[in-house]
């Protein structure tokens, strides 16, 4: 494993984290009563009352399919949305990838974008040529309070490229991704999930799951490019964090 790769999975716990009605009886519970027990008077008025039970039913039939219609649940599912994060040194646009990672694009989005959660958060650790991360802690270097940690969702498909998201989650905890994000400066394949030749899932180093790539930056790579070159030094728990700086002023859903 490269330098890079051997800090990464050793190091970057602490660098990143520090972590129809129903009848009874078998009968039908709609059915008529017998035409010979009524007399023309009240057959008239079970007609008349029939039809109007027909009536609201059918009215309460468009308005359900109005409503479903209308409902976001029935549109078609955005399995690439994408989010524009505001920095203050500028603006990267990113498309999410839902259909290799469901869980993780809906917690991001749900769980933290949708919430504010990122608004005025920094962006901690910055390794030159190799990776950025962000999302966990305010402008005073306090942890946020983050929510459940999410499953795990890497897989050798999806991989480490330049300019992609993943999850910064626990060197040693496989299922342990909360609310920070890396994006990586370079293709960095020490970050990507490794098949087993062997197939011995029991005896894999949960090292070897990598780090879950779930979205991409589609505009504002200069702006990757800035963040990636900003003077760092080491602040107490803080390693390599941005001498000046640089806040995520905002994430928000733009597709």
């Amino acid at each position: 494993m490269s330098r890079r790769g051997t800090r990464c999975f050793c190091g970057l716990v602490s660098s990143l984290l520090v972590l129809g009605s129903l009848g009874c009886g078998g009968q039908d519970a709609k059915a008529p009563l017998p035409k010979a027990n009524l007399t023309p008077q009240t057959a008239s008025a079970e007609s008349a009352d029939e039809a109007s039970r027909e009536a609201s039913a059918l009215a309460v039939q468009l308005q359900a399919d109005e409503a479903n219609a209308n409902s976001p649940a029935a549109e078609p599912e955005n399995l690439y949305p994408e989010v524009l994060i505001s920095t203050s040194l500028g603006d990267m646009r990113v498309r999410l990838n839902a259909k290799d990672a469901p869980q993780t694009v809906r917690n991001f989005l749900i769980d933290y974008v949708d919430r504010g959660f990122y608004d005025e958060t920094i962006v901690h650790y910055v390794d030159s040529g190799f990776m950025i991360a962000a999302g966990g802690y305010d402008r005073d270097f306090k942890v946020k309070a983050e929510r459940t940690a999410i499953r795990h969702e890497g897989k050798a498909s999806a991989k480490n490229l330049r300019g992609t998201l993943a999850m910064v989650r626990h060197a040693e905890y496989i299922h342990s991704a909360t609310s920070q994000f890396l994006i990586n400066l370079a293709d960095n394949p020490s970050l990507d999930y490794q098949e087993l030749s062997d197939g011995g899932e029991e005896a894999r180093d949960p090292a070897s799951y990598g780090y879950c790539v779930f979205g991409q930056v589609v505009e504002g790579l200069d702006v990757l490019d800035r963040i990636g070159s900003t003077p760092v030094t080491d602040k107490a728990e803080f390693p390599r964090t941005p001498t000046t700086p640089v806040v995520i002023r905002k994430i928000t859903r733009v597709r």
